[in-house]
């Protein structure tokens, strides 16, 4: 390994959102999975320091949840979307957990915490 050779980075889990569809499909799911939606702003140093804290520690959300991520630059008008649909008020970054077609966690900025999202999940379904 050279100097400036680094590990290579794993791939977060995120299922991409693009369309209205895919939101409207995402959050009416009737399979029963609780589903978590990111909000990031990729030109936003807080949102980058969040998405990057959570991704580190979020250990099994992925086996827990479905992770939905939104690029705000790209697909600003899907976050107007999902500010609609869950009345809850747009923020950046921002987490918004639906279990049952409920919200029942949301958070913004540095009071993002995979963990104590874990927690309450591994809680609700126990």
């Amino acid at each position: 390994m050279g100097l400036f050779s680094s590990k290579p980075k794993s791939v977060f889990p995120w299922i991409h959102i693009t369309t209205e569809a895919q939101l409207l499909e995402a959050w009416d799911n009737n399979s029963g999975n609780t589903r978590l939606f990111f909000k990031h702003s990729t030109r936003c140093s807080i949102s980058s320091m969040a998405l990057s804290r959570f991704e580190q520690n979020a250990e099994q959300l992925n086996e827990i949840c479905d992770l939905y991520f939104i690029n705000l630059l790209e697909f600003r008008q899907i976050s107007n979307k999902l500010e609609e649909i869950s009345n809850v008020m747009h923020q950046s970054p921002q987490v918004i957990v639906l279990k049952n077609n409920e919200v029942i966690y949301t958070e913004t900025h540095s009071s993002i915490d995979a963990k104590g999202i874990e927690r309450l999940l591994v809680k609700i379904i126990s």
